[in-house]
């Protein structure tokens, strides 16, 4: 009888522990973030802060845009910070966010930068200065021609960089589908990496390449690059970066204080100061309404 009461006694002081264990272990927030806000470091000076100030444990996924959103979709995510206005306005025109308490809609810009073309400083395709329409223009043609030296790495992955190379495809006058991932692919110039942009760049770089990057990322590895940028002025080259908070996530609270804390002016003077020390010049820009669309 004693070894009974001592088995229920230890039985429930294990139960104690772990409600106790439980009631103080962080909360988790969910967030599914693009490649290149993870790959440039960003979300490593954001996270310790975020988990310090709110007590979480702020548990990222870096994956395109597209793969991100359909994290989202599912409630395997509680936020998402992605690239791709077009796919943003799809993921909440059905049904997928939720609007954002002090905002004026379920997207909520918080940083911005441009995406550039790079690619061999010999230029064989002779794109340097030319718009970012023309510039490809000029790939297509090239590579047409002569494959063997005229190359372009695309992300493939419908990230929000894959997305804005696609709009400046269709911008310059192309069926993407048929013209591009079709005709281009079977002649050998256009190459689809499926991967993140640090392992785009790396591949771009093995092939002598053209490619498209946001700033951010490419000055991250440029050290590690001999592309160097061509094309960097054009409007389509905007890069906005905004957070969604998902309907089906299971941490709508916590989820509100990502938003907020993306916009605070102190992480936003983080944001304006990330890359300078080592790179002279900022990875991101911080929210500004008369860009930020």
């Amino acid at each position: 009888m004693k070894r009974k009461a001592v088995l229920l006694a230890t039985i429930a002081l294990i139960a104690i522990i772990s409600i106790i264990a439980t009631a103080c272990a962080p909360t988790a927030l969910r967030v599914a973030t693009t490649t290149s806000l993870y790959d440039t470091g960003l979300w490593d000076s954001l996270e310790p802060i975020f988990e310090q100030r709110y007590g979480v444990d702020l548990q990222i996924t870096a994956k395109g845009t597209g793969q991100a959103l359909l994290l989202g979709q599912n409630g395997d995510v509680d936020v998402v910070t992605v690239h791709d206005p077009d796919a943003e306005e799809m993921f909440i025109a059905s049904g997928y966010a939720v609007a954002a308490e002090g905002y004026s809609a379920e997207r909520v810009p918080w940083a911005y930068n441009y995406f550039i073309i790079i690619g061999p400083e010999t230029d064989p395709a002779g794109i340097s200065g030319l718009t970012p329409e023309e510039a490809f223009q000029k790939i297509q043609q090239a590579g047409e021609d002569d494959p063997e030296t005229v190359k372009f790495v695309s992300r493939g992955d419908n990230s929000g960089t894959h997305g804005k190379e696609k709009a400046i495809w269709a911008a310059a006058g192309y069926d993407y589908a048929a013209d591009i991932q079709g005709t281009g692919a079977a002649a050998g110039w256009y190459i689809e990496s499926g991967s993140g942009m640090g392992a785009t760049l790396v591949m771009a770089n093995e092939k002598n390449a053209y490619t498209l990057t946001d700033i951010g990322t490419f000055l991250a590895f440029k050290a590690d690059l001999s592309l160097v940028p061509l094309v960097s002025e054009g409007d389509i080259l905007l890069n906005v970066y905004s957070v969604i908070i998902c309907k089906n996530g299971s941490n709508p609270e916590m989820a509100q204080n990502l938003v907020d804390f993306l916009r605070a002016p102190e992480i936003q003077a983080l944001i304006a100061g990330f890359g300078v020390p080592e790179y002279g010049e900022p990875l991101f820009y911080p929210y500004d309404p008369a860009i930020c669309q």
